[in-house]
């Protein structure tokens, strides 16, 4: 099967609990929300399954062996709890770092005989250096306008963005914010220094912490013109422009990244089939892979595992939803959406049937409600939701007309209204993409909110009387 299809869920509703005696839905009585939001927060299953993830498998890059031990993991949990489990296959991309060096060994004032490592990781997609490495002069730029300006300096040089994190913004709630104008020299600074014909790029880390840890991510670097590229810690960005405004700096780079052919993978998709409308569907879903540096419990082994608990959740309380419930774990959110682009390749047809998605995809911290992206007359509808989740501090609503989330865009373009937990993300961006993005870094009893919310929202989705209506992106 090369694509998942519309599944003919109806007749699958009645096995979905191995033993189960079928029962009418209790809808989204108060009482019934409460009976959910109370059960996710006595459970440790969110816990088990991403310290199964993150210490039994480590890393998870697509295309990885870890990657793949994750589709397997996360989908023979999912048949332990009945679900009718689909693997939709995805080819995705194969990248894989290799040595990585940085060495200061010119720069004025330096005594005979020193150089200064520099601690670098390479960006995904980065092109390599040769297997020596390359020493070039290094040239400090604050912006693209900078860039630009300089553009005779850039040629045969080794390009530095120098661009702090705001962690002010990140502090009062514009973490996002925060990290998308960063983010931006990430992806686009080292593509624009390869056209200027730049001999290697390198970002300040894009983080708010400073513990001399690269925060690697993504590029938009193309074939043919993938210079080597990198991400320096913060301490190592400040240093070489301090350098640099004493005099000329040139650096020693080994890069040796390699781009394999595109790796078979998949999305793990499990159905809890409604009893009532099982044709309707509710996407609830998080990411399984991980870059590479550490195993991903914040980014987003989190989002997997309390996807995976909604269904926990719902089995203990025998509940059974009018709609189809569908856990997603997708794959290749970090380098290529190709799993969120496969689906819905598959699903355009029917995407109205999806009455709407969540995907918890900000880390692990406190949650204070939910971001959605339903038109401004259905916020009325949720204020049973808000009920429900006020006495654990989550009552807040914030609609929005997109959430733009990475494996929901395409959906929520299309119309699915989307719907993430909203999370206290003023520290996350100290951990994101790093080799610190470990276990010990989530707090289990955020974790637990963090499914009461999901578990309760996507109960409520699935049993709500009223349409919500469809988003309605603005056009760029």
């Amino acid at each position: 099967m090369n694509r998942l299809r519309h599944l003919p869920l109806g007749i699958l509703a009645a096995a979905m609990f191995a033993g189960a005696t079928q029962a009418a839905s209790p809808g989204n009585d108060p009482a019934a929300l409460a009976k959910i939001r109370d059960a996710a927060l006595r459970s440790d299953y969110a816990w088990e399954r991403m310290a199964d993830m993150t210490d039994l498998i480590g890393p998870r890059l697509s295309g990885s062996p870890g990657a793949a031990a994750a589709v397997t993991q996360v989908a023979e949990a999912m048949r332990k709890l009945g679900a009718k489990v689909t693997l939709q296959p995805v080819k995705v991309p194969h990248w894989v770092r290799g040595q990585e060096t940085g060495e200061l060994v010119e720069y004025r004032g330096r005594p005979a005989g020193i150089s200064q490592r520099v601690v670098l990781t390479a960006l995904g997609g980065s092109g390599a250096t040769p297997a020596a490495g390359l020493t070039a002069p290094v040239v400090v730029v604050s912006s693209f306008d900078e860039l630009k300006a300089r553009a005779a300096q850039v040629k045969g040089s080794i390009v530095l963005f120098d661009v702090p994190f705001d962690q002010d913004m990140a502090e009062r709630g514009l973490a996002g914010q925060a990290y998308g104008q960063g983010s931006n020299y990430r992806s686009n600074g080292p593509r624009m220094a390869a056209e200027l014909g730049a001999a290697a790029a390198l970002v300040r880390s894009v983080g708010g912490a400073t513990y001399r840890l690269p925060h690697t991510g993504n590029t938009n670097l193309q074939d043919g013109a993938r210079i080597p590229a990198a991400a320096v810690t913060v301490e190592d960005a400040m240093l070489i422009t301090r350098l640099a405004k004493r005099g000329p700096v040139s650096m020693r780079l080994v890069l040796t990244p390699q781009i394999l052919p595109d790796a078979d993978s998949y999305n793990v998709i499990a159905d809890l089939p409604g009893v009532d409308k099982p044709d309707e569907i509710v996407i609830v879903s998080g990411h399984l892979d991980s870059w590479d540096l550490a195993t991903g419990a914040h980014d987003d082994a989190s989002g997997v595992a309390s996807a995976m608990a909604v269904f926990e959740t719902l089995k203990k309380l025998d509940y059974r939803p009018r709609r189809t419930i569908r856990m997603i774990a997708w794959m290749n959110e970090e380098n290529g959406t190709r799993g969120a682009r496969t689906y819905l390749e598959a699903n355009t047809a029917n995407a109205a049937s999806h009455v709407g998605a969540i995907e918890s995809d900000n880390g692990a911290g406190r949650p204070f409600g939910l971001r959605a992206s339903v038109p401004a007359a259905s916020t009325r509808l949720f204020a049973p939701l808000q009920a429900a989740l006020q006495p654990i501090g989550a009552g807040v609503f914030q609609r929005q007309d997109a959430l733009a989330t990475g494996d929901l865009s395409g959906l929520e373009r299309a119309g699915v209204p989307s719907f993430a937990p909203l999370i206290d993300t003023s520290r996350y961006f100290d951990y994101h993409h790093t080799a610190a993005d470990t276990l010990d870094k989530v707090d289990p009893d955020n974790l637990r909110r963090h499914v009461a919310v999901m578990a309760a929202t996507a109960w409520f989705l699935a049993n709500v009387e009223e349409p919500i209506g469809r988003a309605v992106v603005p056009a760029r």
